[in-house]
């Protein structure tokens, strides 16, 4: 799977707008969190469209989420996952969250 990398940081895609997510609507396509062509359009200010995100992904894809795309750099090697709220995704990493022990 491409990622882009910058200063050992990994860019991951994710929709915090309200209505419909990226990556959580989209969970058998993981690719869709670090794709190279999606990180570019979205440095630019640009939205990909059903067409594209149909190209790279498949028929099976759901584009929605992808109007209000924005990107965290994490570290490489960072532990992350997507959490989703009414279609709003946040990125949340192991080291931010307070985890209990049995």
């Amino acid at each position: 799977m491409e990622k882009v990398i910058r200063n050992g940081k990994v860019a991951v895609l994710y929709s915090p707008g309200y209505g419909a997510g990226w990556y959580t609507w989209n969970n058998s396509h993981p690719e869709c969190l670090f794709h190279p062509e999606i990180v570019a359009l979205v440095e630019k200010g640009q939205t990909p469209d059903d067409r594209l995100c149909k190209t790279l992904f498949g028929d099976g894809f759901y584009c929605g989420g992808a109007s209000d795309l924005k990107i965290k750099w994490l570290p490489v090697g960072t532990k992350f996952k997507i959490n989703e709220y009414d279609g709003s995704e946040s990125v949340q990493t192991i080291d931010t969250t307070d985890w209990e022990t049995a």
